[in-house]
């Protein structure tokens, strides 16, 4: 895999990246999203519910603190964390530049292109105690909205089929973000929370969600 071409313009680091019908199709802010439609309230994003989609909640152990959403769906799954972010400027293009760090410190490759969302990137990633050579394919997605940043790390046939893409990527647009009023410094995960009656135990699995 590659990076981007020698001659490709590169944005500022505090740009924002987002679609350019973000505030009508997707992930939504709380101010923009249908206040009748039913969601999946899970604190800091709302999710549409639809048939076929398993939630898993990945909690930390030490804290119980829920630090990531996991979504099964078609054969894909996709892991979601929402961040603070300022109001005026973007994380995605800085937070891009440190994975492509992160993936090469591992021995994995990277290559930037144009998605759905905007610039996203598709990794080769050694996998840890599997056969020699092995590799795993994640593609990372993400969205500045408004004081907000949303994050997806997409695997399964949503990282290597264009068709299941297409559907996982529907999933992350019908996220809606929650961000609240409380200040928060920059990059700091917004609280998430386990839905009522759903059991707090890493790893929960929430019920499936029906449409």
């Amino acid at each position: 895999m590659t990076d981007p071409s020698p001659g490709a313009a590169v944005p500022p680091d505090d740009a924002k990246s987002a679609p350019i019908d973000r505030a009508e199709n997707g992930p939504l802010d709380e101010s923009e999203a249908n206040a009748v439609r039913p969601y999946v309230d899970l604190g800091a994003v709302k999710l549409v519910p639809r048939e076929g989609l398993q939630l898993r909640l990945e909690i930390e152990e030490g804290t119980k603190r829920v630090v990531a959403v996991g979504i099964d769906y078609a054969g894909s799954t996709l892991q979601v964390q929402p961040f603070a972010a300022p109001r005026s400027s973007g994380l995605w293009h800085e937070i891009r530049a440190q994975i492509v760090e992160q993936v090469r410190s591992q021995g994995g490759e990277t290559q930037e292109r144009a998605g759905a969302f905007g610039p996203e990137l598709v990794a080769r990633i050694p996998v840890t105690g599997g056969e020699p050579g092995a590799t795993r394919i994640a593609r990372f997605v993400g969205v500045d909205g408004p004081r907000w940043f949303l994050r997806g790390v997409i695997a399964g046939r949503g990282a290597i089929e264009a068709d299941a893409a297409a559907a996982i990527d529907d999933v992350f647009r019908s996220v809606v973000v929650v961000r609240g009023s409380t200040p928060m410094p920059p990059r700091d995960l917004i609280p998430l929370q386990v839905p009522q009656g759903a059991a707090q135990a890493a790893g929960a699995v929430v019920p499936p969600a029906t449409a």
